[in-house]
């Protein structure tokens, strides 16, 4: 296997040396840990359907209108935007809500990183609540990605950790890291559930949506927990 990692989305990515040229024949796994992959992993165990990455909230109203029966999802700046069905927490996305419903999903920074591996031939969702799934999901694809969502196209230290994380349990199985960003990612791994939970925890972006609230706290807490959920979800 061999495994590079973006740190922000390059949706115009040429082959990697050695790589095939053609996209379908990599597999690639969405990462954005607060909250979007997170949440969406939430809701396709809780059985929704196709998920729809959307590049903005009006493309997703549109796409709504053409997909009888699908639920409008998003936010922007943590929120979920007015006139859709639900946000971008966990706890919305629960059975009721979502079984059997395909979700057009329009978030700051997780769909953009959704839709960047649209070519690609196999995309799952990763963070950090069903990253020992992911890693088993993956681990017999000769060529992974792992595209970190990063926050308004910069950095973002809880999604290169789980990317680092994810890297470090693949290369422990013999995968082949390659690129300066796999080798940082590797640096920034957490090793275990308290070091995972004390990350997250302590990020800008976790700050930031504890502010908004005890609601988002618990979505904090709740994306903070390694492998909470057995399953790996593509998309």
């Amino acid at each position: 296997m061999r495994v590079r990692v973006e740190l922000t989305p390059e949706p115009r990515r040429p082959a990697p040396p050695g790589w095939p040229r053609d996209p379908r024949r990599w597999a690639a796994v969405a990462i954005d840990v607060l909250r979007s992959t997170s949440t969406l992993t939430i809701a396709r165990r809780n059985g929704a359907g196709r998920l729809y990455p959307a590049a903005s909230p009006e493309e997703a109203t549109a796409l709504r209108r053409r997909l009888p029966g699908a639920l409008l999802c998003g936010e922007r700046e943590g929120r979920r935007l007015e006139g859709f069905d639900l946000g971008n927490s966990p706890a919305e996305y629960g059975f009721a809500s979502v079984a059997g419903r395909p979700l057009v999903f329009a978030s700051t920074n997780g769909a953009p990183a959704m839709r960047s591996i649209a070519g690609c031939g196999t995309r799952l969702l990763g963070a950090f609540v069903n990253a020992s799934a992911v890693a088993r999901a993956v681990a017999a694809r000769p060529f992974l990605l792992l595209v970190c969502a990063g926050k308004l196209g910069d950095f973002a230290l809880e999604d290169a950790a789980c990317a680092g994380w994810l890297c470090e349990r693949l290369s422990a199985a013999g995968a082949r890291l390659e690129g300066a960003a796999a080798r940082l990612a590797c640096t920034l791994a957490p090793r275990g559930e308290e070091e995972v939970r004390a990350l997250v925890q302590g990020v800008e972006h976790a700050r930031y949506l504890r502010s908004l609230g005890p609601e988002y706290a618990a979505d904090v807490e709740f994306c903070a927990g390694l492998d909470r959920i057995g399953q790996a979800f593509e998309f």
